[in-house]
């Protein structure tokens, strides 16, 4: 893979730290605008980039890369990925991947018109944590519940109660929590259990109409998924999944989990046994997971990208894609439940 990294913030930086062990993709580009020029020009020096464009449309006519990752703020998702498409490149979206389904299903579209893949870079989608959980879901028996908490304090949100209005926080730059931070929840209840037949979303609301922080329900044939994301407030993060016959844990941030409880119900013991609180229970089987070490969090989703581009592994660049635009479509549901107006 040639690849174009397209912006220079905090979340270009962190890729282009996350790529270093992997021999396979060369850097080949950066683009900046023509604010940021030296800022892009530092990041091509330290990491060893070849040119630095401030014309988009100059680095996709004239550049080398044959992928573009977009790490720019979330409202221009979509025109650079549409443009990039049409140029012949393949896309690596940063999430969210659009603010829209109609604006996702736009840009599947023209992937295929153009025999190009685009692809969600969101970590959950190549965690082999979630890889774990999928195995794990047998010994759950019917799924019950779902809970799932991201909560963050940003480091924006001073300034947001100083009436200081960062993209982060901005209606007109699809910011907000449940695109920015809750998704990573509804990431992982689409790729255990697929699309819910019901969506809402109970924010709290900022005073210029963005989120910052809320309840989304997503509500399956026989559970309910409550996510809950935060950019207000602090809580340890988590996903919680109980069935009938025990439940799987992962503690932590939900975007870089690396550890995974699982308890169920052990079928070779039906006796009880007393818990601490001197209640009766089933006996269980208690294992943990530990995922394998990386160099960074979003190293193992850039292997990915590059096996699944080089190889022209469209199958499987279009099952991650479906995968994003059910989330878009949940996120977009959300949104609109509760009244939330982008683009203001």
């Amino acid at each position: 893979m040639k690849l174009a990294f397209i912006g220079t913030g905090k979340i270009i930086a962190d890729a282009l730290h996350a790529v270093t062990p992997i021999q396979e993709l060369e850097k080949t580009a950066i683009f900046a605008r023509p604010h940021s020029k030296e800022k892009g020009e530092a990041l091509a020096k330290e990491y060893g980039i070849k040119e630095v464009y401030t014309d988009y449309d100059l680095l996709l006519a004239s550049s080398e890369a044959d992928t573009v990752y977009i790490g720019l703020i979330n409202s221009a998702h979509y025109s650079y990925g549409k443009k990039a498409l049409m140029a012949g490149k393949n896309v690596i979206m940063e999430k969210p991947f659009t603010a829209t389904y109609e604006q996702a299903k736009d840009l599947q579209e023209t992937a295929k018109a153009h025999n190009v893949c685009i692809m969600e870079a969101v970590t959950v989608l190549h965690s082999p944590i979630v890889d774990e959980m999928k195995k794990n879901l047998t010994h759950l028996g019917p799924v019950k519940a779902i809970m799932c908490n991201y909560s963050q304090y940003s480091s924006r949100y001073d300034n947001y109660l100083a009436k200081e209005v960062e993209h982060a926080f901005d209606p007109a730059f699809y910011g907000g929590a449940l695109y920015d931070i809750n998704i990573y929840n509804i990431h992982y209840c689409v790729e255990l259990f697929g699309a819910p037949k019901k969506v809402s979303y109970f924010p709290n609301i900022g005073f210029n109409g963005i989120d910052t922080s809320g309840i989304a329900i997503l509500e399956y044939e026989n559970f309910v998924a409550s996510c809950t994301g935060a950019k207000d407030a602090d809580s340890p993060g988590f996903i919680s999944i109980q069935g009938e016959q025990g439940y799987m844990k992962i503690n932590g941030k939900p975007n870089v989990a690396y550890h995974l409880d699982v308890e169920y119900a052990n079928p070779d013991i039906k006796e009880k046994v007393k818990d601490e609180a001197g209640a009766m229970v089933r006996a269980t089987i208690k294992e943990h997971f530990e995922a394998p070490a990386d160099f960074h969090r979003m190293t193992r989703e850039f292997r990915d990208f590059v096996r699944i581009i080089d190889e022209k592994n469209y199958d499987a660049a279009e099952k991650s894609l479906q995968e994003s635009l059910t989330t878009i479509k949940i996120l977009e549901e959300a949104r609109n439940f509760a009244g939330i107006v982008f683009g203001e």
